[in-house]
């Protein structure tokens, strides 16, 4: 049944959501941020690759020079030399001969294409302990075949985490692939969390006469948790002006203070002059 006294609920969020503020921004290592929320826009400082590079394991070839191969008339290359990923090579490419590449190798100069390992007859070479200073192409390579040019994941300058956005596994990865060790986030909220009534008994210690394990503040807490806050358990408030301006002057200098209990009008009243003694209002 309405009460006359009472709010609707959407005009008590109204009032909650207006005392609401963004909170202050704090640098912190980029593992520990998990959950919070970029104060920043990220941008790169580089291009990712940072270099053409190898789709896959092969050999850098000049496309050109494998238009005409096939499984029944191979083109073969010389094979001048390797190069594995972390390694840049220092030789230039030449029309008629090959450079055996691993996956994530920057492109030798001169190369335009990579020709994967199943397109060639490496694997019958060595089957057959024939030398590997020639491969033979199977199959025609297209210019840019398995190459993944420079900047073309992400370019220098470009905004790739907006400030506002939650970090996320992915995203803490994302920061690591730019260099950063640290991110600036929005500081995750303190909120304190009382109970009261005197029929509450701290969980872990028995239940007098006519007492209940206090549930409520853990639900809560739980729940801060699980939305990115920091949980301040301050305790059991008794049914006295006391002991509940004890307990809520412990938590008053958090960014938010949660009661619960006190269900009647009279217990707001309490809790209401407790406050306006205590300079705020609830």
């Amino acid at each position: 049944m309405y009460k006359p006294h009472m709010i609707p609920v959407e005009e008590a969020l109204d009032k909650i959501l207006s005392t609401i503020h963004v909170l202050e921004p704090e640098v912190k290592p980029i593992l520990d941020c998990r959950g919070q929320v970029l104060a920043a826009d990220v941008a790169a400082t580089f291009d990712i690759p940072p270099h053409d590079n190898s789709a896959m394991d092969g050999f850098a070839v000049l496309a050109g020079d494998t238009s005409r191969a096939s499984q029944k008339q191979p083109v073969y290359l010389d094979v001048i030399g390797e190069v594995a990923a972390g390694y840049p090579s220092s030789l230039t490419l030449t029309s008629g001969k090959a450079i055996r590449i691993m996956t994530g190798a920057p492109l030798p100069a001169g190369a335009d294409a990579v020709v994967q390992f199943e397109n060639t007859d490496e694997t019958a070479r060595k089957k057959d302990n024939r030398p590997l200073d020639k491969i033979g192409i199977i199959e025609p390579a297209a210019p840019g075949l398995n190459i993944r040019r420079k900047g073309e994941d992400i370019q220098s300058g470009q905004v790739v985490l907006k400030r506002g956005s939650p970090l996320y596994p992915a995203d803490i990865g994302v920061l690591a692939s730019l260099g950063q060790a640290q991110a600036t986030v929005i500081r995750r909220p303190v909120i304190a969390v009382l109970s009261t009534g005197d029929e509450l008994c701290p969980t872990g210690q028995p239940l007098g006469p006519g007492q209940i394990y206090d549930s409520n503040t853990y639900t809560i807490a739980a729940n801060i948790a699980t939305c990115g806050g920091i949980a301040r358990i301050i305790g059991i408030g008794r049914d006295t002006l006391a002991s509940l301006q004890d307990k809520i002057n412990r938590g008053l200098d958090a960014d938010m203070l949660i009661t619960s209990g006190g269900v009647s009008r009279g217990d707001y009243d309490v809790v209401k002059d407790v406050l306006a003694k205590m300079g705020t209002s609830a």
